[in-house]
């Protein structure tokens, strides 16, 4: 990916600029000057973690790296072009490669030892729960260590050799987005291994909302590994010294653990993700809508996976008869989907306003209107929700309000607890 910001000044302009900022003694070919005039013409952008190489790449210098990461794991490398136009004006144009971390790391002669890839793989092109084996990532060379199946957490022999673990994950904001159960287990095999674990941060998408049940511990899976709410609110690296202070790990051991924080950025400001985090989160509005929606994982109802438009449709054979409709087929992020070949109803999604909670309309309208509702959940449902207590309501017919009502001790307990980790505004 590749983003040009032209900057069209003349000679007589830019010299002028400089004059302005009090230094009319230097020559407007000087390239530190330039850098300054810039930025005032700019607005400050979001600079993700990884962007924030001041911060942490001579923390690597000299040492062994392990890496992980996947496709959301870039960083977009700034430099300055100068060219004479044809009509004799100078253009100053902003250049901006997107590149992976880990190619950032080797072009500035970083020894990186090994990938460790999570659920949906290094590329992220692997189907939800689908088995990713260990292999070798053909651009770089570098051993691929698969952290999803029955290898959640690297083993010590994986990890030997290895100085310092570089964590760079695009997280979405919900407890069952299971990117952070990865966090947990390396974090763990981290503070077993006596490896340093720095976290470069990146914006939660979702980052202003709080919301949902709290997580029971016996309900605890890779969908849900803490006492949390659906919706966090957090960033992944504020999780991390959350599940490090609140001394979640086994056996209540810590890490040696250092965030790298996002510039410029304060948690209500609204930030598209420049790549699909996983094969079913294509844009905007299925991020937003994902934790509202994936709920219905746990039902007999489809979230589109299948079509072009996962987490932003839901519907199923046994929903009523409606002007909208839809066929999953197997596609790049699902290759056999629920309801494959066969006719859904049910609703759009893709084209309302963004959602500032966790949204339970959809889910209990579609239990009411179900034809069998003995068979509208399954087991599942629990462990998204983290409580056995969400079911029971909607199926006794409890309204959302009063549900709403339920969660608000757990979630201002929440809140309070989570304030000593938080990074941002």
């Amino acid at each position: 990916m590749k983003y040009n910001l032209v900057f069209k000044n003349t000679v007589l302009l830019f010299v002028l600029l400089i004059l302005a900022c009090g230094s009319s003694g230097k020559s407007v070919e000087n390239r530190e000057k330039k850098k300054e005039v810039i930025p005032e013409t700019v607005s400050k952008e979001i600079v993700t973690g990884a962007e924030n190489t001041s911060a942490y790449l001579s923390l690597l210098k000299g040492k062994k790296i392990g890496v992980i990461t996947n496709q959301t794991g870039i960083i977009n490398i700034e430099s300055e072009e100068t060219k004479i136009t044809s009509n004799g004006t100078k253009e100053y144009l902003r250049i901006f490669n997107t590149i992976s971390i880990v190619d950032f790391f080797i072009n500035n002669q970083i020894k990186v030892e090994k990938i460790f890839a999570p659920e949906h793989g290094f590329r992220g092109t692997a189907d939800a729960g689908e088995h990713i084996i260990d292999g070798k990532d053909t651009k770089t060379g570098l051993p691929i260590i698969s952290l999803y199946g029955n290898n959640k957490k690297p083993k010590p022999e994986q990890l030997q050799g290895i100085d310092v673990m570089i964590f760079d994950l695009q997280d979405v904001g919900a407890r069952f987005y299971t990117y952070i159960s990865t966090l947990h287990y390396i974090m763990e095999a981290c503070a077993e291994n006596n490896i340093q674990l720095i976290v470069l941060d990146r914006p939660n998408p979702n980052g202003s909302i709080v919301d949902g049940p709290i997580l029971e511990k016996e309900f605890t899976s890779f969908v849900g590994m803490h006492q949390i709410p659906l919706l966090h609110g957090m960033t992944i690296g504020e999780y991390a010294q959350m599940i490090n202070g609140e001394k979640w790990l086994k056996n209540s051991i810590q890490c040696d653990l250092k965030v790298i924080p996002c510039l410029n950025y304060e948690r209500k400001m609204f930030y598209s993700l420049p790549v699909k985090p996983s094969p079913n989160l294509p844009n905007d509005q299925a991020i937003n809508l994902y934790a509202s929606l994936c709920l219905f994982e746990g039902t007999n109802v489809s979230v589109g996976r299948g079509t072009e438009m996962q987490f932003q449709i839901y519907g199923s054979p046994f929903l009523p008869k409606s002007d909208f409709s839809f066929t999953p087929i197997p596609n790049f992020g699902a290759k056999d989907p629920v309801y494959n070949g066969k006719l859904c109803y049910g609703e759009d999604l893709s084209k309302i306003e963004k959602v500032t909670q966790l949204e339970l309309k959809w889910l209990i309208k579609a239990y009411n209107s179900t034809a069998d509702k003995s068979k509208f959940f399954n087991d599942f449902f629990v462990k998204l929700a983290g409580t056995k207590k969400l079911r029971e309501q909607i199926e006794k017919g409890v309204s959302e309000t009063e549900i709403r009502k339920s969660w608000r001790k757990g979630l201002n307990e929440f809140k309070e607890m989570r304030k000593k980790y938080l990074i941002y505004n």
